[in-house]
């Protein structure tokens, strides 16, 4: 929406221009919040946007969420509130570290805290990155403060970390522990589920015999059981057989033993409840080392629990033993020397060969597996028996679930409550650490004796448990996982732990706007710490937030979210400034960090682009994306409606540059508005005055209600239908042969409305609103100074008249029907043609008399004759309007379009009479429907036996 047009002084150059307001509404301070009054706390109302990670650009699922949390600040600044917008980014600790050691082309392999380099590069990347990152804010129009960001490895955030660590670790909340968890192999951490997504592969199920130590007659004197297994390489971890105790194939085998092939190990049957029958042969191995569900077993059976791989998941040379309830020989020398120090997957094949050759594979089958992958190393994950730090979450949840049980913190989509429920009834203790060099260090240090101190520092730590100068003491090499100082964002954002005037004021913030797929990970951990370190007043646990939005997220054309490490992402700004496919393939080759075949890389972006990206400008994409934020889950873009929002800002250009044609004609006058008494509006301009104001009440509940996309599309349908369609063609028709007062009523009407639609539009689009009303203030000698600082408009409840809407509605009709029957009967324009009303009442026939001079000049009709009952109808094409009959004379009309046309309306009616004499005969309908739907189906089958007859007379006359 480039547009230059020097009639007018329209000049809208939304690059320069967009750029220039920005600029302005800064150096104004217009983002920034007013002096805080204690005793207006009320007033207040506060937003903190959700941390980007400095690993790279936003893309446009950043732009949804930011664009309507802006509409939201700006709408709330217009209302009178002090708003504050919070913004900062996140360090974001495994996929920026990745990011680091892809650029710098480190070999991927653990860094210790001593090797400084690394950590001065992400300095340097996060200052490079976050200056991006502000210009796209900067460009995407958001009304943030950018002066007061935070990021959260600040000082303040880092003491603030502190601090929650070393109360949760005093109040025994926090605990470390050697664990089963998700490990990947290749970056040599643990992850979250977060960083897990699941691919459903090809796989097999092996079947493996397991030599009974005794031979048994249970089993008809075979001298083994058959197990089945996926992987087969975790046999050396293996430390019993369980079976249903339900089965009877095997349950006289619980309490025998069984030898473990390849090494001769021998170990129990045993008896577990969990074992499903009728899955596989009904045997299970467990090998509690390396699968989540058998170190479940193994805990309630009191097993052993041995670990075979490293941590770069290969086959270890001696088994690690983690929990034993025999002597450690037992497990001495017990991995073949040929399989030692293989990867997991190599060894799989070694030992199937050597298992076939000895006779212990039973038969091999084709299955599809859902295998977990790490979303950031691209490696299947490893379950992994290692030393981390927990969080117990259980002890936090209770509050989490009454504020939410009790509404004082609301999801306003519903069905995201009831997911959020599920998962916290079964919500597990939360690994913290992480083995990585960038991020919040873990504030414990050990002595040689492995005595742990927490603390803020080793000073500290020495002083307070009077340790000795001569006693080494190491910090841990472990940092934080990203979402523990993520989830202290709402108060930590606004200065905790000092007590300053922002958290006085603004917290709890009023609303958090989230992706579904963090609800758990970070929306919950938020409820969960905030309430466990603020209080209210009353000393009460605070909430974060009192509402919650979960926004969907935006896909590409294969359905897969938008990430930086599908590198499929797309830059708002080339939206706004456009951008050619080569331009596009070249920035995803250049960030390809996860290193994707290059040719699959270009065939996929010509395939999601196949032209290049035109320049739309900000307000476009705001409005486009606005559009977008509904209740669904997986949103996949369509960018022909980019088109559709383009247009509308071109049509708001379009319909100021018609007011200014008559700037030079009219004065405008404060004192000339539909609230004075002594005034008389012209109907035309009392009627879009009176639907503004309807508008503005459905426009400000549903903003009230965060239904964005709702409010935006009645506001849309209201400017370019009910005022481009029909008011300003009525007010042509009134500036070209009004009278003085009928051009006075309607130029201050324009104006006035087309202002209000301004200010309403502003939080959506407020590049081009700013731009036209600072041309508006001209006219109107405006002493604000920004379309920001104008009030939102109100609902006023005088402003209606029920008359004066009938009216205008019925002349919309006329000239609508006027409109289609020249359009069927191919009739133009510029042929004035004559219309007649038959057999019409008083205050229909009276309105038609008003108004006979706005339907003339709008429908181009030459005469408008009114006849009665008892007058001879002639013979005329008919239309009903709300029952009454617009004539018109058949020298007008095309004779056989006509027959075609009245053909088509008589079939469709017969249509819909069998529809409903099916209803009507059918005997369950009339015994359940209600009476009044019973009623409305026989009104109906009369009124389209009524209407076909005049149709077929119709017909019979033409013919």
């Amino acid at each position: 929406m480039n547009i230059k047009k020097k009639k007018n002084n329209i000049l809208y150059n939304f690059n320069k221009e967009e750029k220039k307001i920005y600029n302005f509404w800064e150096k104004k301070g217009y983002f920034k919040i007013k002096n805080i009054n204690n005793k207006n706390y009320k007033n207040n109302f506060c937003i903190v946007i959700p941390p980007p990670n400095i690993t790279g650009n936003l893309h446009l699922g950043h732009s949804l969420q930011q664009t309507i949390i802006d509409i939201t600040a700006r709408y709330n600044r217009m209302k009178g509130k002090n708003v504050l917008l919070k913004f900062g980014t996140d360090h974001a600790g495994i996929a920026t570290q990745l990011m680091i050691l892809k650029k710098t082309n480190f070999k991927n392999k653990k860094n210790n805290y001593s090797n400084n380099y690394l950590i001065k590069k992400t300095w340097l990347w996060k200052k490079k990155n976050v200056n991006i990152i502000n210009n796209q804010i900067k460009r995407l129009g958001i009304s943030v403060d950018l002066n007061n960001e935070i990021f959260t490895m600040d000082n303040n955030f880092s003491k603030a970390v502190k601090k929650v660590f070393i109360k949760l670790y005093k109040k025994k909340i926090i605990y470390k522990k050697k664990k089963l968890v998700n490990w990947d192999v290749k970056l040599n951490t643990v992850i979250s589920d977060l960083e897990i997504k699941y691919k459903i592969i090809k796989s097999y199920l092996y079947y493996l015999k397991y030599p009974l130590k005794e031979k048994n007659k249970i089993l008809n004197n075979y001298s083994y059981i058959i197990i089945a297994t996926t992987r087969p390489e975790t046999i050396f971890g293996d430390i019993a057989i369980a079976v249903n105790p339900k089965d009877k194939r095997y349950n006289k085998l619980i309490g025998k033993k069984v030898i473990i092939p390849l090494i001769n190990r021998s170990i129990p049957i045993i008896s577990d409840n969990s074992i499903e029958i009728n899955k596989g042969t009904g045997c299970v191995k467990i090998s509690p080392g390396h699968d989540f569900n058998d170190y479940k077993i193994a805990k309630k059976n009191n097993l052993d629990i041995i670990n075979i791989f490293t941590y770069n998941g290969k086959i270890r040379k001696k088994i690690e033993i983690i929990k034993s309830n025999k002597k450690c020989n037992n497990y001495l020398n017990s991995i073949p020397k040929k399989f030692q120090n293989l990867n997991r997957f190599k060894a799989r094949k070694k030992i199937i060969l050597d298992l076939k050759k000895l006779g212990f594979l039973n038969k091999i089958e084709k299955c599809k597996m859902n295998i977990p992958y790490s979303d950031r190393g691209k490696v299947i994950i490893e379950p992994m028996l290692t030393n981390q730090w927990f969080l117990k979450s259980n002890y936090l949840t209770k509050n989490v679930i009454d504020a939410i049980k009790k509404k004082k913190i609301i999801f306003l989509q519903k069905k995201y409550k009831n997911m959020f429920f599920g998962w916290i009834k079964n919500i597990q203790d939360w690994c913290i650490s992480r083995q990585l060099w960038w991020g919040h260090r873990i504030p414990a240090w050990y002595d040689n004796n492995k005595n742990i101190y927490v603390g803020n520092n080793e000073k500290e730590i020495r002083i307070k448990y009077m340790i000795k100068k001569n006693t080494i003491l190491k910090q841990d090499n472990d940092v934080l996982d990203t979402w523990f100082s993520s989830s202290l964002w709402t108060f930590v954002s606004l200065g905790w732990p000092k007590k300053n005037k922002e958290l006085l004021n603004f917290h709890p913030i009023n609303i958090i706007f989230s992706g579904f797929d963090i609800i758990f990970f970070w929306i919950t951990r938020m409820i969960m710490l905030t309430m466990y370190f603020i209080n209210d007043k009353l000393g009460n646990p605070q909430i974060p937030f009192k509402f919650i939005y979960i926004t969907g997220l935006i896909c590409d054309i294969k359905g897969k979210k938008m990430s930086k490490s599908e590198n499929n992402t797309i830059d708002p700004i080339d939206i706004i400034e456009g951008i050619n496919l080569k331009n596009i393939i070249k920035k995803r080759l250049k960030n390809n960090f996860f290193k994707k075949k290059n040719y699959e890389i270009i065939k996929f972006t010509k395939k999601q682009f196949s032209n290049n990206i035109k320049p739309y400008g900000s307000d476009v994409l705001r409005l486009f994306l606005s559009n977008l934020s509904n209740t669904k889950r997986n949103i996949i873009l369509d960018f022909k409606k980019l088109d559709k929002c383009k247009n509308f800002c071109n049509k708001l250009l379009n319909a100021f540059k018609f007011i200014l044609t008559y700037k030079n004609n009219y004065n405008y006058d404060y004192n000339y508005n539909l609230k004075n008494e002594n005034i008389n509006f012209f109907l035309i301009d009392r009627y879009i005055q009176i639907k503004l104001n309807i508008i503005i009440k459905k426009y400000c509940n549903l903003l009230d209600n965060y239904c964005f996309n709702i409010a935006i599309n009645i506001l849309y349908n209201f400017f370019w239908n009910e005022f481009c369609d029909w008011y300003l063609e009525f007010s042509k028709i009134f500036f070209k042969y009004g009278n003085k007062f009928e051009k006075y009523s309607n130029y201050y009407t324009l104006l006035y409305i087309y202002e209000k639609i301004l200010i309403l539009l502003h939080p959506i689009i407020p590049f081009i609103t700013e731009y036209i009303w600072k041309k508006i203030k001209k006219i109107k000698n405006d002493l604000k100074d920004s379309i920001m600082l104008k009030s939102f408009p109100k609902y006023n409840n005088i402003i209606y008249n029920k008359k004066d809407l009938e009216d205008i509605e019925w002349i919309k009709k006329i000239i609508s029907s006027v409109r289609n029957i020249r359009s069927k009967m191919l009739i133009k324009y510029n042929k004035k043609i004559n219309i007649i009303f038959w057999n019409i009442n008083k205050n229909i026939k009276k309105r038609i008399n008003k108004n006979k001079k706005i339907i003339k000049k709008i429908a181009n009709i030459k005469k408008i004759k009114i006849l009665s009952k008892n007058q001879k109808k002639p013979i005329c094409l008919i239309k009903l309007i709300d029952g009454n009959e617009l004539l018109f004379p058949l020298k007008f009309i095309n004779k056989n379009i006509e027959i075609k046309r009245i053909k088509k309306e008589i079939k469709k009616i017969n249509c819909n009479i069998l529809k409903i004499k099916k209803k009507i005969n059918n005997i369950n309908f009339l015994k359940y429907a209600p009476k009044l739907i019973i009623y409305n189906n026989i009104n109906e089958l009369l009124n389209l036996n009524i209407n076909k007859k005049k149709l077929i007379k119709q017909l019979i006359i033409f013919k």
